[in-house]
């Protein structure tokens, strides 16, 4: 089942389309990331989603309402934006003991737990405008929590986060998706941290989602290349043009030898560079990831 379902959104600027007939499908249970240029609609797309804009055309369901019905939802889809929206003169204690209107009624989780979760309990008596952004961000999170939602919207949720941060808001999405069945949408510029969590990915640009799919799926369709920096470059492509399993690409501005070739082929291609008596200065494999991915979409229209 669907926790969000998304058809032919469409939202204009003036005459400008920043949302051009967007689709987009997040399935129940999945840790969806939505990755995109700045301007290229992210924010726009969450707010559309949440009914915090109006948008031309589409149709959109979050668990089973409309963005004007969310309020259904009692709770059980919650977001937290970019810029935490919390009273800056309001300690930590009473923001996660006090629940807006339309929220439930009782709270699932209790204040202790979910500032145990997010490490925020030192931080109680604090009043908020005193909290560093990576720890403001932490407090959002946690009053979100106390409802136990099915489904969680963060936009650029690892902002203003230190290392400690970034691996405590990572191991709080894998265990509330593992043991809670929570679903996420994480719209973020942070590609490692994406790929190290999300289930799916979904790419946004020029107002469409271009690719969505498994990370799996998505990387498994990309190239694995190999660099090789030696002083005789020449002499190592004609050595290697006829090598099987190779497809040789290019010499770059840097010297390298830029070659497609499987992890395992590498040392079989050192090994034959070595005994055509052609020294290996370096020899560096680039895995598939999902930053190399983005790169190639977002930058073909500049080829």
């Amino acid at each position: 089942m669907s926790a969000l379902s998304v058809t032919g959104l469409t939202k204009n600027y003036g005459s400008f389309a920043v949302l051009d007939n967007l689709n987009l499908q997040i399935e129940k249970g999945s840790i969806h990331g939505l990755v995109g240029l700045n301007g290229s609609g992210k924010t726009t797309t969450i707010e559309c989603i949440l009914g915090l804009q109006a948008y031309n055309s589409g149709d959109i369901t979050a668990l089973g309402q409309s963005p004007k019905q969310l309020h259904l939802t009692k709770g059980k889809l919650v977001a937290i934006f970019d810029s935490p929206s919390l009273h800056p003169n309001s300690n930590c204690a009473p923001v996660l003991t006090t629940r807006p209107a339309t929220v439930r009624n009782t709270s699932t989780r209790s204040a202790c737990e979910v500032e145990e979760l997010l490490g925020v309990s030192r931080f109680s008596d604090f009043k908020i405008k005193n909290l560093s952004l990576g720890n403001k961000r932490r407090v959002s999170i946690a009053q979100a929590l106390l409802g136990d939602p099915e489904f969680v919207v963060l936009d650029e949720p690892f902002n203003g986060l230190d290392a400690e941060g970034v691996d405590d808001v990572l191991e709080l999405i894998s265990t509330l998706n593992r043991d809670h069945g929570t679903t996420f949408l994480l719209s973020s510029h942070q590609l490692p941290y994406l790929e190290q969590i999300c289930s799916h990915i979904a790419i946004l640009h020029h107002g469409k989602i271009t690719h969505s799919d498994t990370i799996s799926n998505l990387l498994g369709n990309t190239q694995t290349t190999l660099q090789i920096k030696t002083p005789q470059v020449e002499a190592a492509s004609k050595v290697l043009e006829n090598t099987s399993g190779v497809e040789l690409l290019n010499i770059d501005a840097g010297g390298y030898l830029n070659l497609t070739a499987s992890e395992s082929d590498s040392i079989a291609i050192n090994q034959t560079l070595v005994e055509n008596q052609i020294p290996v200065a370096e020899l560096i494999l680039k895995r598939a990831s999902l930053a190399g991915l983005f790169r190639e979409i977002t930058s073909e229209d500049a080829k």
